[in-house]
């Protein structure tokens, strides 16, 4: 069972990054921060709005070190298929049409074989230090994820409502 605190599960995916297909692994990301978020399928409602607030923002992840990595249970002729309609993201989008990677990120679904809504913040030594998970019905808010990682990144204690920039617990 994965857990906030150990190292993330490994893998090694077939992936669209760009408008090729290449192999991604999570050790390629040895040294840096990674969000590696879930959606559950192509061409679907919510979805599109959290890619593309991911591709919008994701200066503000590279600022932090950190790259971003979507992945759904869809191929990757799927996923290439969708971004030639909302157009292109400068993150892979990776294909878990095995399922391995979701089942090994505790979000799978198993009788519908899709993900649930999940984001998980691993660090640049690989360990896992953030996880959240939720229904299909509500798409995350980019915003927190900035704020965790950003908190996560100052090794201080960060409060409820804490944003970057405020007083951590213990500054003067």
């Amino acid at each position: 069972m994965i857990k906030v605190g150990k190292l993330a599960p490994e893998f090694r995916v077939e992936a669209l990054v760009g408008t090729e297909f290449k192999d991604v692994a999570l050790r390629d990301y040895k040294g840096k921060w990674v969000v590696l978020y879930f959606y559950p399928l192509d061409f679907t409602f919510i979805c599109p709005t959290e890619i593309t607030e991911f591709n919008d923002r994701y200066e503000e992840f590279t600022k932090l070190k950190a790259e971003v990595l979507g992945c759904s249970t869809d191929s990757v002729h799927s996923h290439k298929a969708w971004m030639q309609q909302l157009g292109g993201l400068k993150y892979p989008l990776l294909s878990d049409n095995t399922h391995e990677v979701s089942r090994s990120y505790d979000v799978l679904i198993e009788e519908k074989g899709i993900a649930l809504r999940g984001v998980f913040i691993i660090d640049s030594d690989g360990m896992l230090r953030y996880a959240a998970v939720h229904d299909l019905s509500v798409g995350r808010s980019v915003d927190e994820v900035l704020r965790v990682l950003n908190g996560l990144q100052s090794g201080q204690l960060c409060p409820v409502g804490w944003k970057p920039g405020q007083k951590t617990l213990g500054q003067a």
